[in-house]
């Protein structure tokens, strides 16, 4: 799951079930596909950035630690906008509602990352080679490929045409339910330490809140849906939570 797909889930406050996927409901709008909500909703996480940094004056962003940052805010984006959608197999319809707000803060969030990292943000010299850059593009890349490797086990649960569910295993799914959650904490996380903006630490910290409720609304499903869930599977932190 994307972070904008948690979007309602904010506004709600964590009382109830983001309302798509397995949790989805009528009474938040008529449903869309889910390959087209996905495509959409991501899109302007996309585009805006990228309208920023070719359209607008970005004077910022002829800098390297910049250029690099932005490079890791498109990957994933450009992943999640361009490659996720056309890999889902089955998979819920998304309601309205959801898509509407997951579209609004795509919109929002890809516009304040962007509009800072091209326009507004300055480095000292040397940032690339601080340990704060360092270790938290080490953790962007672990996070992005741990996110990405878990939605390829989940995707394979899974043969054409199937709409039901399994239990996931392989990967960091041996040790937590929410493996793919777990890596895009981690990789945002790493991205605010490398950036160290307001911004991006409010992104990382929005990003945690919503997919550790997530992972443990997916725990809690899994114990009932099936009578032989692993039994030492934690919900999102290996061995402690």
């Amino acid at each position: 799951m994307g972070t904008c797909s948690a979007a309602l889930a904010a506004i709600q406050h964590n009382t109830h079930n983001v309302p798509y996927g397995r949790y989805a409901s009528s009474k938040y709008g008529f449903h869309v596909s889910v390959r087209l909500s996905w495509l959409i909703q991501e899109l302007p996480a996309f585009l805006v950035p990228l309208s920023l940094v070719l359209w607008a004056s970005s004077s910022r962003a002829m800098y390297l630690p910049n250029q690099l940052l932005l490079g890791m805010y498109f990957c994933h984006y450009f992943q999640r906008t361009f490659i996720y959608p056309f890999l889902i197999r089955g998979g819920k319809p998304t309601p309205f509602g959801s898509f509407a707000l997951a579209f609004a803060f795509c919109t929002c969030n890809g516009y304040l990352q962007a509009r800072y990292l091209s326009h507004y943000a300055e480095f000292p010299p040397g940032w690339v080679t601080h340990p704060y850059f360092i270790t938290g593009s080490c953790l962007w890349f672990l996070g992005w490929v741990i996110n990405i490797h878990s939605d390829h086990i989940l995707r394979n649960l899974r043969a054409p045409g199937e709409t039901g569910y399994n239990i996931p295993r392989g990967g960091l799914f041996e040790y937590v339910s929410g493996a793919n959650f777990l890596g895009e904490i981690i990789e945002w996380a790493g991205f605010a330490l490398a950036v160290h903006s307001i911004h991006s630490a409010a992104f990382a910290l929005f990003t945690s809140i919503i997919l550790s409720s997530r992972a443990v609304a997916h725990h809690k499903w899994y114990l009932v849906k099936f009578e032989d869930y692993p039994k030492h599977r934690k919900a999102l932190i290996p061995f402690v939570f």
